[in-house]
C-alpha cells in the first residue's frame, strides 16, 4: 500500500495530522515531503500524468517526444548552414540589433530577406547565446518540431483520448517533409508550430466559449504572419467557423469573440508592419522582394496574391495554368500526389480524408456544441483548405511548403482512427478504419515504387501487411480479444513504415540551398530531385567545390548560384577581411546567395545587390556609385547570379555589374575574379 492510501485528508483537502506516539517521535526521513503530505512528487507526477489518464499515456508521450528529439537532432549539423540566405541574416542579426529587428541580410542593413523576421529572431537569439554555428542555427528548428508534436498530441487528446493524441504525434513526427523542415532553417518550422498552437487555442476557446482564448488564437496567427505573411491565414477560415458553430454561448457573443480574435491578430502583426512602413526609407534597410521598398507590396504581391496567380514581379519565372505546367510544376487537384510532391507529405492524405468524412458523418446528428465535431472542423478544415490552395496556386511553389499539412494530417488520422474504432459496432466505423488502412498501404506501395532506395522488400511487406490488417479489421468482432491488438498494431506499422523510412533517410543526410526535398538520395522527391529548377548554375568566385556548410542537395547553385552558396576559400576570406574596419561592406555581390556565402565565410557585412533574385532596385546604380565614392565598399564579386529585370523586375543589378566591370580593376584571388572598388581604371 502506498502513502496515498494510508494518508487521510482534512476538510480542506490537506493531509490530516496522524496521532503522535512513540513511533512518531522522529520524522520519517525515508519519504519526500510531498509523499509524506499524501501527494506524488514532481518526478512521479511528470511520469504519471493526469490522474484520469491511462497509466501508459504519459510514459508513451515522453518516449514519443524523446524519439522525435533524437530523430531531429542526431545528425543535425550535417546540413551546415542549410539555407545560407537565412543563415546570413541570422548571422547579421546576431551582430546588429537593427539587422535583427528588420531581418536584414547583412549587419550593415542594406536589404532585408523577402520574409518578415520572426523565425530569424529565434535563430539569432540562439546564435547570440551559443555563438555562430550550424548547431546554434538549427537547434531551435528541431526543438520547434518536438514542441509541435507535443502541441498536436495535447490538442487531440482533449476530446479523443491519449491513444488518438499519440497516433497524431507519431504521424506528424514521421512525415518526411516535417523531418526535413524541422532540421532546416527556413521559416516553415516556426510557422507550422504557430499554426498548431492556434489550433490548440481554438479548441480551448470553443470548450470555454472564451474571448480570452480567442484573443490568444489571434496572437498566434499574428505571429505566424510575422513569420511567413499570408500563408498563416489558410487556417483562419475554419478556426473561425468552428468557433461560430460550436462555442456554447449566444451567436452574438460568438461573433464578438471572433472579432476580438481578428483585432488581436491585426495588432500582433501590425505593430511591426507599422514601424517598417512609417520609418523613413533612409533610416532602415530596403524591403527585399519588393519593387517599391514596401512591406505591404511584398505581402500582397510577391509573397501574396502573386503566389496564387503566378504574376510575381521580379520572380525568376511564371507559374502554370490550372492542370497545366509551369516552372513550379503542374497545378491541379492531384498535385499533392505528384511525383515531386507525393513522397514529401501525401502518405496518409487518402486515409485522413476517409477518416475525416467518416468522423463528420458519425458526429453529424450531435448537438451544435459537440466538441469532437468542432475538432474535425478545426483540423479537417485546415487540411482541406491548404491542400486546395497548394494544388492550384500558379506562382512559386516548393515541395517543402507542404510541411504546413503535417499537423492536420496527423490530427485527423489520430482522431478519425480512434472515433472509427470506438464506433466499430456500426458499419461506418469498421469500414472507414479498414478503408483507411488499405488506402495507406496501397498508396505507400505506390510511393515506395518510385524509389529503389529500399529494394522491393519494404513496399511488398507494407502492402501485404496493410491489406491483411484491413481485412482482419472487418472481422474483429469475431476475433479473440487477445488477437485484436496485433491486428491494430499491424495496421499502424503498415501505415507508418513508408513515411518512417523516408523520415530516417531525410535526417541521415545533409541538405542545403533554397530548394530542398525529403527522402532518400535519388528518389523522385529526394535531394537533387525535382525542385522546380534543375541544373547547376556556374560556380562563383572563391568556390571550393562544396556548398556552404554541407553538400549541395537542393537543385542548383554554387556560391554564385541563385539557389545556394558555397564556402569561400581561405585566400578569399583573408583578402576580404583585410582592413575590414575601413569599410561598411567588405564586398558586394549580385544575388543574396552569392553574398551569403561570402558573408558567412568572413562573418562581415556583404551587400546583396538586387536581393534574392537580383531583381530588386536595391541599390540603384546612382546609390551604388555614391557608396563607392564614399569608400564604403571594398570589393565587387564577379560572376554573381541574378535574374535582373526578368518578369518585370529591376535591371539595377545588371547596370551596376556593367559599370563596375567598365571602371574598376579586376583582381584574381585564388583563381576567382573580384573588382577592387578602391582601384579605378581611370
Amino acid at each position: 500500500m502506498d502513502t496515498m492510501t494510508l494518508t487521510s485528508t482534512g476538510p480542506a483537502g490537506s493531509a490530516a495530522p496522524a496521532p503522535v506516539g512513540p513511533a512518531d517521535a522522529r520524522p520519517d526521513t525515508t519519504q519526500s515531503p510531498a509523499a509524506r503530505a499524501g501527494r506524488p512528487g514532481r518526478l512521479q507526477r511528470l511520469w504519471r500524468g493526469a490522474d484520469a489518464d491511462p497509466s501508459w499515456a504519459r510514459p508513451a508521450l515522453l518516449a514519443l517526444l524523446l524519439v522525435t528529439l533524437v530523430l531531429y537532432t542526431w545528425n543535425l549539423t550535417a546540413s551546415g548552414y542549410a539555407n545560407s540566405f537565412y543563415s546570413a541574416a541570422v548571422q547579421a542579426g546576431s551582430d546588429s540589433w537593427k539587422a535583427f529587428f528588420y531581418g536584414s541580410s547583412d549587419a550593415a542593413s542594406s536589404i532585408t530577406v523577402d520574409k518578415p523576421p520572426a523565425s530569424l529572431w529565434v535563430m539569432a537569439l540562439s546564435v547570440r547565446l551559443l555563438g555562430l554555428s550550424s548547431f546554434a542555427i538549427l537547434l531551435p528548428q528541431a526543438l520547434m518540431g518536438v514542441a509541435t508534436v507535443g502541441v498536436v498530441y495535447t490538442t487531440v487528446k482533449r476530446q479523443f483520448g491519449a491513444a488518438a493524441g499519440l497516433i497524431a504525434g507519431v504521424v506528424l513526427a514521421l512525415t518526411p517533409v516535417a523531418a526535413l523542415m524541422f532540421t532546416f532553417n527556413n521559416p516553415d518550422a516556426l510557422l507550422t508550430l504557430l499554426m498548431a498552437l492556434g489550433a490548440w487555442a481554438t479548441i480551448k476557446a470553443i470548450e470555454q466559449a472564451s474571448p480570452k482564448w480567442m484573443m490568444i488564437v489571434g496572437v498566434f496567427i499574428g505571429l505566424g504572419f510575422l513569420t511567413k505573411t499570408l500563408q498563416v491565414l489558410l487556417v483562419v477560415p475554419f478556426f473561425g467557423l468552428a468557433y461560430l458553430i460550436a462555442a456554447p454561448t449566444t451567436l452574438r457573443k460568438r461573433i464578438v469573440h471572433s472579432l476580438l480574435a481578428v483585432g488581436t491578430m491585426v495588432l500582433s502583426a501590425g505593430w511591426w508592419v507599422a514601424i517598417v512602413e512609417l520609418v523613413p526609407a533612409s533610416a532602415r534597410p530596403y524591403i527585399g522582394g519588393s519593387q517599391t521598398n514596401s512591406f505591404l507590396e511584398l505581402t500582397f504581391g510577391y509573397n501574396g496574391l502573386g503566389r496564387l496567380s503566378g504574376d510575381e514581379t521580379g520572380s525568376v519565372g511564371g507559374g502554370g495554368a490550372v492542370a497545366g505546367g509551369g516552372m513550379w510544376g503542374s497545378t491541379g487537384l492531384f498535385r499533392m500526389f505528384s511525383s515531386s510532391v507525393g513522397d514529401q507529405v501525401s502518405w496518409l492524405i487518402p486515409s485522413a480524408l476517409i477518416l475525416l468524412a467518416a468522423g463528420l458523418w458519425l458526429r453529424g446528428r450531435r448537438p451544435r456544441t459537440d466538441l469532437r465535431r468542432a475538432a474535425y472542423l478545426v483540423w479537417g478544415g485546415w487540411l482541406v483548405v491548404t491542400i486546395l490552395v497548394f494544388s492550384f496556386m500558379a506562382g512559386i511553389f516548393h515541395e517543402y511548403y507542404t510541411v504546413a499539412l503535417a499537423p492536420a494530417i496527423g490530427a485527423v488520422v489520430g482522431m478519425g482512427a480512434v472515433e472509427a474504432w470506438q464506433r466499430r459496432s456500426i458499419a461506418v466505423g469498421t469500414i472507414a478504419l479498414a478503408a483507411a488502412t488499405a488506402a495507406a498501404a496501397t498508396w505507400s506501395f505506390i510511393l515506395l515504387s518510385r524509389t529503389t532506395a529500399y529494394g522491393d522488400w519494404l513496399r511488398i511487406s507494407v502492402l501485404a501487411v496493410g491489406m491483411a490488417a484491413a481485412l482482419l479489421i472487418l472481422a474483429t468482432r469475431w476475433m479473440h480479444a487477445r488477437a485484436v491488438p496485433f491486428v491494430l498494431a499491424a495496421a499502424l506499422v503498415a501505415s507508418l513504415a513508408g513515411p518512417g523510412a523516408y523520415a530516417v533517410s531525410t535526417t541521415a543526410q545533409g541538405h542545403s540551398g533554397s530548394i530542398v526535398t525529403a527522402g532518400p538520395a535519388g528518389s523522385s522527391g529526394g535531394p537533387g530531385g525535382a525542385g522546380g529548377m534543375g541544373g547547376t548554375p556556374p560556380q562563383m568566385p572563391g568556390q571550393t567545390g562544396t556548398t556552404q556548410g554541407g553538400p549541395q542537395t537542393g537543385g542548383g547553385g554554387g556560391m554564385g548560384g541563385l539557389l545556394d552558396a558555397s564556402t569561400p576559400s581561405t585566400a578569399v576570406v583573408a583578402a576580404l577581411s583585410a582592413d575590414a574596419d575601413s569599410y561598411t561592406w567588405v564586398a558586394a555581390a549580385v544575388g543574396s546567395q552569392t553574398a551569403a556565402g561570402l558573408q558567412l565565410g568572413t562573418q562581415l557585412p556583404v551587400m546583396a545587390i538586387g536581393g534574392f533574385n537580383g531583381s530588386d532596385p536595391s541599390p540603384t546604380l546612382a546609390q551604388f556609385q555614391q557608396y563607392v565614392a564614399d569608400g564604403q565598399i571594398h570589393y565587387f564579386a564577379g560572376g554573381g547570379r541574378g535574374f535582373g529585370n526578368q518578369n518585370g523586375g529591376s535591371s539595377a543589378s545588371s547596370e551596376i555589374s556593367s559599370w563596375v566591370q567598365e571602371n574598376f580593376t579586376a583582381v584574381t584571388i585564388d583563381g576567382s575574379t573580384f573588382y577592387d572598388l578602391t582601384q579605378p581604371l581611370r
